[in-house]
């Protein structure tokens, strides 16, 4: 037997057979216990060293690798990857943050296997980080810390945190600082674990809270200057943000291959389900989307590395997007399996069920999708004059869309909480519809993507119009919504650009099939957010979805990637799963 050649071979050997692991995730669900097991089994394989950026001796230095594992793990289970990956999000802003000795000390801690929490929530607060009411009291050798945090993923089995206390006036900018928190270091009758919430998703994940009583902290348990915290969590999140896209691109890929292979397995008045106009249709669409959110995300990943200071915008589009046109997949997916999209028991042990319930919390966690679009409202004039200006990272927006080819150092020093140059990747699709008219595209690209341009510079427009405002108007949020449409389809004709002579041959590509069938549901998702007429079909545009639900359909016999840039299932895998349907 050859051994793994690759960190995501590696991945899937670690895994194992995967009607197992659809098996004991079932019953883990049922049960609503914790994923130990396979989370031990990540731990041996050495994926926490992924979440360890390599100047403090990890293998972290290239997120789209990073989204690539975690797509790997959500594909097979959602709830294993959010419960190993919080340690990832957990330490983010010790990497920004933190002293050398900080660094040092919380790589050795996650590398030794000690899964770290991130304290932000609370009960009379939520996302309100301004008005947090855990306090961090000065006292003569340090702080004292009294006050609750929750809901909180791993909050009782994290061995560390990184905690947000107040330490100044509540409602200020200035008003909370950082911390790291060492649970084996306080003394016992200081703190406790409220009990696991119960939850509608990922039921058997540590989502509980810590409570303060007076705990001791040393003084340099406070991770960059006093005043900081919030700062420091708007950036760390800029790149947490990004990388919960993986989440959605493995639940949808799993919802996909699922769904595809029940559509050509299912036979109704002696022929197979697949054959027939409608679900083909809803199967090629939903393919669509997936592309369009993978392509939404690779460049965000990509993006984390090229264009640093854009950040605040490419994240808050990743985080709303992603899990959105995937919650809305899923739910058109559900319709063709019909009531076996609820039965827990019934169909690959129930999971579809359990994946569409468990990626319902991607769109909450790190900031939800309200949230994010009112970041993104805050940035609409810079955006707006950025978009009528043209100007573009040349550089940098080429190196994000060489997907696959290795990324430039993290340089932490150029993020910025708010874009100066607004967003290279929207600010580029007038020129590339420009191109593709004027050097040849596959039937109805071109069109696609002039149509794209046009609705991007009227969206501009729209943009300039709005007031930034502590409350956005709801008119703002459905704008933000048209952007976030208008960024996934630059990513899709981005990658199309440069990635189309390396992937020459492979059927999604051929006559730029995923880009139109992307491009055609990204425009028809931005007509109904604009309210708009709906738009007409391009030339060849009647021969996507045939030749898209063919291509998904045989995927999930054989393992074939049902996106662009997915990886295969190993046949053994796809065996297993066909073995159990």
């Amino acid at each position: 037997m050859t051994a793994p050649t690759s960190p995501a071979d590696a991945l899937e050997a670690a895994l194992g057979d995967l009607e197992d692991l659809a098996r004991d995730s079932a019953a883990l669900d049922a049960a609503e216990r914790f994923p130990a097991e396979a989370c031990a089994r990540l731990d041996a394989l050495g994926l926490p060293a992924h979440y360890v950026p390599a100047e403090w001796g990890g293998a972290l230095h290239d997120h789209e690798r990073l989204i690539g594992l975690w797509r790997g793990v959500a594909r097979r289970d959602v709830s294993i990857a959010v419960a190993h990956g919080k340690t990832y999000l957990g330490a983010a802003p010790v990497w920004d943050a933190g002293t050398p000795e900080q660094a040092r000390d919380t790589a050795a801690a996650i590398l030794a296997g000690t899964p770290i929490a991130w304290a932000l929530s609370e009960p009379d607060h939520g996302a309100d980080l301004l008005n947090g009411g855990l306090t961090a009291t000065v006292t003569g050798d340090g702080y004292r810390l009294d006050g609750l945090k929750w809901p909180v993923n791993n909050a009782t089995r994290g061995g560390r945190l990184t905690l947000l206390a107040r330490t100044g006036a509540p409602g200020t900018a200035r008003g909370h600082s950082l911390f790291v928190v060492d649970k084996s270091a306080l003394p016992a009758d200081t703190w406790r674990n409220p009990a696991k919430a119960p939850t509608h998703g990922i039921r058997g994940i540590d989502i509980s809270g810590i409570e303060f009583d007076g705990a001791p902290l040393p003084a340099d348990a406070l991770l960059g200057p006093a005043g900081s915290g919030v700062e420091t969590v708007l950036r760390a999140l800029q790149l947490t943000r990004i990388t919960c896209g993986a989440l959605s691109l493995g639940a949808g890929e799993h919802g996909l291959r699922l769904v595809a292979r029940f559509t050509a397995e299912r036979i109704i008045q002696h022929r197979p389900l697949l054959d027939r106009a409608y679900p083909g249709s809803i199967l090629a669409r939903c393919a669509a989307l997936l592309a369009a959110a993978e392509a939404t995300t690779l460049i965000g990943a990509r993006s984390v590395h090229s264009l640093t200071g854009e950040l605040s915008v490419t994240s808050a589009v990743v985080k709303s997007l992603a899990p959105t046109l995937v919650d809305s997949l899923l739910g058109e997916l559900s319709e063709l399996l019909g009531v076996r999209s609820y039965l827990t028991g019934t169909y690959e042990h129930g999971a579809f069920q359990k994946l569409w319930r468990d990626h319902q919390v991607v769109a909450v966690f790190d900031g939800s999708t309200p949230v994010n679009r009112s970041a993104l409202a805050q940035q609409f004039p810079r955006l707006a004059r950025a978009l009528a200006a043209g100007d573009i990272d040349a550089d940098g927006l080429a190196e994000a869309a060489a997907s696959g080819t290795p990324p430039r150092p993290l340089d932490r020093g150029a993020q910025s909480l708010l874009s100066r140059t607004g967003c290279s990747v929207v600010q580029s699709l007038p020129a590339l519809a420009e191109a593709l008219a004027a050097h040849g595209a596959p039937d109805g690209l071109a069109e696609h993507a002039a149509a794209l341009a046009a609705a991007a510079r009227r969206l501009g427009t729209l943009l300039a119009e709005v007031r930034p405002a502590a409350r956005p108007p709801m008119a703002a949020y459905e704008l933000a919504a048209a952007y976030e449409l208008c960024y996934a389809g630059a990513a899709v004709l981005q990658l199309w650009t440069y990635g189309a002579p390396a992937h020459r041959g492979e059927p999604l590509w051929q006559d730029g099939l995923w880009a139109r069938a992307a491009l055609r549901a990204l425009r028809v998702r931005l007509a109904a957010v604009l309210r708009t007429p709906a738009p007409a079909d391009a030339p060849g545009d009647e021969r996507i979805d045939a030749a898209l639900s063919r291509h998904i359909a045989g995927a999930a016999e054989t393992g074939a990637p049902v996106t662009p840039f997915g990886a295969p299932l190993p046949m053994s895998a796809v065996r297993s799963e066909g073995a159990s349907a």
